[in-house]
């Protein structure tokens, strides 16, 4: 679509978002003001960089597929986000895990990792993104084959992990400093049993000491940011998950530690979109993994379906936009990586877009005046406005290329630089 096409659509939803209400200028300044954290395994297929062959082995996740173009190394990592940035409008976050440090070809276990491994990625991201947040990796490594880490009841094995978490800990506080944004440093780990166990409380008990141990260190929120994820269930975990959604919304309660709830951790029926409020009543602030569960925490790409429609909605109509961080989550092989990056961020933030959109006043006034009906047409009304004009043009001003363009520039991508790599 050419530039004067694009214009001409959205003058027209200009006009037509106005009559119920809604400036749309106004609202892509809020949605530019919103940055979203791109996940960097999504490049890799959560392989991290810690051996020339490292791959994701164990801990409760899958990748699947074997698509050309996978990032081998750090550099190649960053040229692909780099492409990945250059496709979406705006300025957005990046989010690392603990394996992708530059280690020069050194072995360096987890509980060895030092700031000094990520001096590139912060110098890099001083070019690129808003600011980088950071995770431990408590995966993928000999010390976490039982299936336990910070849950251990070896002690030995549980000390190794508290060690990580403390290392990681002092990566995320470096990053925020270097980046002047708080990293938030979140910890998931995969404890749990396939089978029914016999002593829940011991290692919950457990979990909880070595995570009082690991944040012992009081790390100013200027740089750093605490959270903990919760989860339901993983492969090899069917049947108890130590850090279970209750431990982990009593934990960040009494510890003043934000929460992280991954929409792939829950109930296949149940919205995370409903806790929204609910968390946010009793915390400062939320830490949310968008994804895209499929029957499980499958992890499948961002679209925007009723899922992330919910969620989006929620975010913006809790006022608290400010104190909700948004990361992607999701690792698919089977097809092009920068493809899929995109896809995912482009959907939430026309999630975000439309949730931005609604006459959000005039809708609760309809609920407050009892008036459900009003309120239901409204929505319903909604659904046929012309959004996708808008942000065309959003991205039309950010210097982004449409939708109907991306196609041919990732499989140009894929021609000319992935391609090398098969």
């Amino acid at each position: 679509m050419s530039k004067a096409r694009i214009e001409q659509a959205y003058a027209a939803a200009k006009e037509q978002y106005g009559e119920i209400g809604v400036d749309t200028e106004a609202v892509m300044e809020k949605l530019a003001d919103i940055p979203i954290s791109l996940h960097c395994w999504q490049g890799d297929d959560v392989g991290g960089f810690e051996t020339p062959d490292a791959e994701l082995s164990g801990g409760g996740i899958q990748v699947t597929g074997n698509h050309p173009g996978k990032a081998r190394s750090v550099r190649e990592l960053q040229k692909d986000l780099e492409k990945v940035f250059s496709l979406l409008p705006s300025t957005h976050r990046l989010n690392l895990h603990a394996v992708y440090g530059e280690f020069g070809g050194k072995k360096v276990d987890r509980d060895e990792v030092l700031p000094e491994h990520f001096t590139g990625w912060a110098d890099w991201a001083k070019e690129h993104t808003r600011g980088l947040d950071f995770n431990g990796t408590f995966f993928s490594h000999p010390k976490a084959e039982d299936g336990f880490t910070l849950a251990s009841k070896d002690p030995e094995i549980r000390n190794f992990w508290i060690r990580h978490a403390e290392r990681c800990r002092d990566i995320s506080e470096y990053l925020g400093k270097e980046m002047n944004s708080p990293a938030i440093h979140n910890v998931w780990v995969p404890d749990g049993l396939k089978d029914y166990p016999a002593d829940r409380m011991g290692y919950r008990k457990i979990l909880m000491e070595s995570l009082d141990t690991a944040f012992s260190r009081d790390i100013d929120p200027e740089y750093m940011k605490d959270a903990v994820e919760t989860k339901l269930f993983g492969i090899g975990s069917e049947a108890f998950v130590a850090g279970s959604h209750e431990f982990y919304m009593n934990y960040a309660s009494s510890r003043n530690k934000l929460v992280c709830l991954d929409m792939g951790h829950f109930h296949p029926t149940e919205l995370i979109a409903d806790k929204i409020s609910s968390t946010l009543l009793f915390q400062d602030e939320l830490l949310l993994h968008v994804s895209r569960p499929m029957r499980w925490d499958s992890d499948h790409i961002v679209v925007l379906n009723d899922d992330i429609r919910q969620l989006t909605q929620e975010i913006i109509r809790s006022g608290r936009i400010n104190d909700i961080h948004i990361g992607l989550d999701f690792f698919d092989a089977t097809l092009n990586r920068i493809g899929a990056w995109v896809i995912g961020a482009r959907a939430a933030l026309k999630g975000l877009l439309l949730a931005l959109l609604e006459p959000q006043e005039t809708l609760v006034r309809y609920e407050e005046e009892q008036n459900y009906f009003g309120r239901l047409a409204l929505m319903e009304q909604l659904k046929t406005m012309p959004a996708g004009a808008v942000w065309d043009y959003y991205c039309l001003k950010n210097n982004v290329i449409p939708e109907e363009a991306l196609i041919s520039e990732i499989m140009n991508y894929e021609k000319e630089i992935l391609g090398e790599r098969a």
